[in-house]
C-alpha cells in the first residue's frame, strides 16, 4: 500500500519512507551535498528525533546517522512506508 508524499521536514519521530525526489531548489550546492551524503531516489529514510527546538533533524539513511536542517529536510520528498 502506498501513501501520499510528504516532505521529510514534515514526518514523524520514528516514520520510515523511501525516498522519490530531492528538490532543486535551495541554497546552492545543497542537493549535491544531499546526494553526497547517500540521500538518493529509492533509499529508505528513518527519522529519529528532532532537536529540542525542532532543528536539526536526526535521520538513518543507509545505515548512518545524519542530523539534516529542516530547511534542507524539506526539500526531499519521501514515500512514508505504511506498516
Amino acid at each position: 500500500m502506498t501513501a501520499a508524499l510528504k516532505r521529510l521536514s514534515g514526518m514523524l519521530d520514528g516514520e520510515r519512507g523511501h525516498i522519490v525526489r530531492i528538490g532543486r531548489t535551495g541554497p546552492r550546492g545543497i542537493r549535491q551535498r544531499l546526494l553526497d551524503m547517500g540521500i538518493t531516489r529509492g533509499a529508505e529514510v528513518l527519522v529519529v528525533r528532532r532537536a529540542p527546538m525542532g532543528d536539526p533533524i536526526e535521520v538513518v539513511v543507509k545505515n548512518y546517522h545524519l542530523a539534516l536542517r529542516e530547511q534542507e529536510a524539506a526539500l526531499i520528498e519521501v514515500e512514508p512506508v505504511v506498516p
